[in-house]
């Protein structure tokens, strides 16, 4: 909705002449929070914050979108069409119109498509902007009608929606507002107050109420720190705790078996298959004492409505898919989703009935099209994969591969290869953009049209263009249309509008959406999906699951077909999946850089790096502006003292962080808060800023856990030495 207050009119609440515009924050972050942007009568706006009328946002930003206006007026901003003049990586670019770049982009294209095949080019992109137009699928009917290689993209939750769907289907599970009524919240490798803020005011109303809250993490973060009891454990291990807290509750018979006897399959073998997982088992692998797994499963099924909390970092080691099946087995054997605040809180975008498939077109997909996952682009780029035809041409959106993708140093190698034609939409100059051949202006959310699903509530939010592009940017959605005239491709799909797409962006049919238009969101700027409220929301209090059975299968149906990324990840594409075979029980698998199960590399590489989400930055966004390095402060290291002094190294020296993969420096920081033989150093920051030719991305794995194509990015050994 826009209040428009003409020149000299006095509103009273505020200044003459500005006009008040909703939005949502753009993020990939589950708090997708509603904006209140105040626009000047110059056309320049003046201020955003949070939307006081949401119930989820409350009027409250994070550290990362709290001044969003330097963002959107940086002078380091993109603002046009750019050609390279330097070496490749040298950063030295030249302004050129959008003519010229077009028509660069097409005759490089088609010569790489007459000399090479389609497959020669391939998209790169995730979620630097989060909006059904604007975001993960934006690029996808381009890309399909081009015949270009089907990029895989699995940086986050795929393996975990690809166990959680085998286990009780795609279901929002639990309201985050329900958690109030929540009398045991377990916070399982999810770090809320830096990474769903908005959360925390229900946790916290529940504590008030008489509910305990218990983090999982091997560190302890902010919100392990603030809740009534934090449990370490040994990065990747998160498996035998869940597998152990299951065989206490069936072997003390802590089980509602009304429940488990009503709305499961596959009880006896999963009891069965337990029975070997003991808490003395649990302890030797986790570190996490006996009594403590006993006391842990006793309290979480003792106390009725309890819930967790899972984070994108459970999945993120080679046993991570497993872990995700047995922790959305757990509710199921307590009763734990018979009343609201009980359950299993993963991502609540499965209530959305978005059409993903207008955005996908995935009809379009010429059968056979290869298929390469984005972490193997370092391998894809100089030979490792041995594609044919090569990649020739690379198209990134929306990304910032350099920082986020793993194998940074062969990664690189490969951008900086002559006959490879890249072109980078961005909207500032990232690591990536330095290694273009054509860079091109992207917009902000203020200066583009959206709307939001959230993977963190259950409201469907609306965001206005608040103010005109600047300079020559273009939204995704406009910069394709383009590129699709240009290479005179002339279905409807490439002629749709803006508002065309936002008419598509949804089953507006579904029950879901009863009473939510296009136009009562424009007019209200956001709504609750219809659904019950936060008192009464309880999906599966008598079963109902979205699974083949209609129940949580603890012996999962869906295992027959073998391993699979949900197609969503993967441009609407089903071909070529992994297909390895999947054991239908959830059990127990190690991390695969550990003492006990690679000791030689252990001995060389004694300590497990984690590398989490930053607080003041998204990913690697936000992390090229001053305020918000400033608050996040010089990349560093975090080590056990006790690992410190075994290698001489001090409070704020520099280090080498290193292994067999690659290497990279930054300052030591001693604290208590990691586990020893555990350190921690935050993704996001540019290699631009760092003390060396590498970030952290130089010495992660590139190889996938056992479901779902998800990364181990928590899955890695190596050892640190003064710099």
């Amino acid at each position: 909705m826009t209040v428009t207050a003409s020149p000299g009119t006095d509103t009273g609440d505020e200044p003459i002449g500005t006009r008040t515009v909703r939005a949502a924050c753009p993020q990939d972050c589950p708090d997708t929070c509603a904006m209140v942007v105040t626009v000047d009568d110059a056309g320049r706006a003046t201020e955003v914050r949070g939307d006081p009328e949401h119930p989820y946002t409350a009027g409250g930003l994070c550290v990362k979108v709290n001044n969003y206006l330097d963002r959107v007026y940086d002078p380091g901003r993109v603002l046009f069409p750019l050609r390279r003049t330097g070496p490749k990586g040298s950063g030295r670019f030249e302004r050129i119109s959008w003519d010229d770049a077009l028509d660069e982009i097409a005759t490089r294209f088609r010569g790489i498509v007459d000399e090479h095949g389609a497959e020669a080019i391939m998209p790169v992109s995730y979620l630097g902007t989060q909006g059904i137009l604007n975001g993960l699928n934006v690029g996808d009917p381009f890309f399909a009608k081009l015949g270009a290689t089907i990029s895989e993209r699995t940086y986050c939750d795929s393996g975990s929606c690809t166990a959680y769907a085998m286990t009780i289907g795609d279901t929002a599970g639990v309201d985050p507002e329900s958690l109030v009524h929540s009398k045991f919240i377990l916070i399982w490798a999810c770090n809320v107050m830096s990474t769903n803020l908005h959360l925390w005011p229900y946790i916290a109303e529940a504590r008030k109420r008489g509910a305990k809250v218990v983090v999982i993490d091997p560190v302890r973060t902010r919100t392990a720190a603030a809740a009534d009891q934090h449990i370490p454990l040994r990065p990747g291990t998160d498996g035998a705790l869940a597998l152990a807290m299951a065989h206490v509750i069936i072997a003390e018979g802590l089980t509602d078996q009304a429940y488990v006897d009503a709305y499961t399959v596959g009880y006896p073998e999963f009891a069965e298959r337990v029975a070997q997982y003991t808490p003395e088992w649990a302890s030797a692998e986790t570190g996490v004492p006996a009594d403590t797994i006993r006391t842990l499963a006793r309290e979480y099924a003792g106390a009725q409505p309890s819930v967790i909390r899972i984070g994108v970092a459970v999945e993120r080691h080679a046993g991570g898919g497993q872990t995700v099946r047995t922790l959305a087995c757990l509710p199921a054997l307590v009763g734990a989703w018979r009343n609201p605040g009980g359950g299993i809180l993963q991502l609540p975008l499965w209530a959305f009935p978005v059409n993903w498939g207008a955005m996908m077109h995935p009809e379009m997909l010429a059968p056979g099209t290869r298929v390469v996952n984005q972490f193997l682009l370092g391998d894809a780029l100089t030979g490792g994969l041995a594609l044919d035809p090569p990649i020739k041409g690379l198209f990134v959106y929306n990304s910032n591969p350099v920082v986020v993708c793993p194998d940074q140093d062969k990664l690189i190698t490969g951008l900086q290869r002559e006959d490879l034609f890249t072109v980078v939409s961005e909207q500032f100059m990232t690591d990536t953009a330095d290694y273009a051949d054509i860079v091109l202006p992207a917009t902000t959310q203020l200066e583009q049209d959206d709307i939001m699903f959230s993977w963190g509530h259950l409201y469907v939010t609306y965001n206005e263009r608040a103010i005109a592009p600047l300079g020559e940017a273009v939204p995704n959605t406009e910069m394709f249309r383009r590129l699709a005239a240009r290479m005179g491709f002339d279905d409807p799909v490439f002629r749709r509008t803006d508002d065309d797409m936002i008419a598509e962006a949804f089953d507006w049919s579904h029950p879901n959406m009863a009473g939510i238009t296009v136009g009562s969101l424009k007019e209200k700027g956001w709504q609750r999906l219809n659904v019950p409220s936060p008192d009464e929301y309880a999906p599966h209090a008598e079963g109902a699951f979205r699974t083949p059975s209609g129940k949580t299968e603890l012996a999962a149906s869906a295992a027959a077909g073998g391993n699979f990324v949900v197609p969503l990840f993967r441009q609407g594409s089903n071909e070529f999946q992994p297909g390895q075979p999947v054991d239908p029980l959830p059990h127990y698998i190690p991390p695969r850089e550990a003492a006990h199960t690679d000791p030689e590399r252990a001995a060389r590489y004694p300590l497990n790096l984690l590398t989490p989400k930053a607080h003041a930055y998204l990913n690697s966004s936000f992390a090229n502006h001053a305020f918000h390095r400033r608050a996040q402060k010089e990349p560093n290291v975090i080590m056990h003292p006790d690992d410190a002094a075994a290698r001489g190294i001090s409070d704020q020296d520099a280090v080498r962080v290193f292994n067999d993969r690659g290497e990279f420096t930054v300052l030591a920081k001693l604290d208590d808060a990691v586990m020893p033989g555990v350190v921690v150093s935050s993704l996001g920051g540019w290699r631009k800023h760092s003390k060396s030719t590498s970030t952290l991305a130089a010495v992660n794995s590139t190889r996938f856990a056992d479901l779902g194509n998800a990364p181990t990015f928590s899955d890695t050994l190596v050892e640190v030495e003064i710099a």
